[in-house]
């Protein structure tokens, strides 16, 4: 078995990562993790290491929340806790990219 403690590393954080999909990759040999949830273009986040990818991934949520304003910006004082546990999106929104069709291959034909 080939990477056999890496793949159980992508598998542990897949289940700790709610709205990610976390793969580990045995021909590049990193993780990677696709958001799970709708955002105007795919989000990909790559890192050698189980740890870095859940880092990157803690940030990307931050960063994506604070841009789309779906959580308030933290204190001043740091008394608001970890951004990634306040970040939540509605599986009811949807992403809209504004001056883009959502059927491209309708106005194709």
């Amino acid at each position: 078995m080939w990477d056999g403690p890496a793949r159980s590393e992508a598998e542990r954080l897949d289940d700790a990562c709610p709205g990610w999909t976390v793969l580990y990759s045995l021909g590049g040999r990193r993780f990677y993790a696709l958001a799970a949830w709708p955002l105007p273009e795919p989000l990909i986040l790559v890192d050698d290491t189980a740890k870095g990818l859940e880092r990157r991934i803690r940030e990307a949520e931050a960063a994506v929340a604070r841009r789309f304003s779906l959580v308030p910006p933290p204190s001043p004082d740091g008394s608001d806790g970890c951004p990634s546990q306040a970040f939540a999106v509605s599986p009811r929104v949807r992403a809209v990219v504004p001056g883009r069709s959502r059927r491209p291959y309708r106005e194709a034909a």
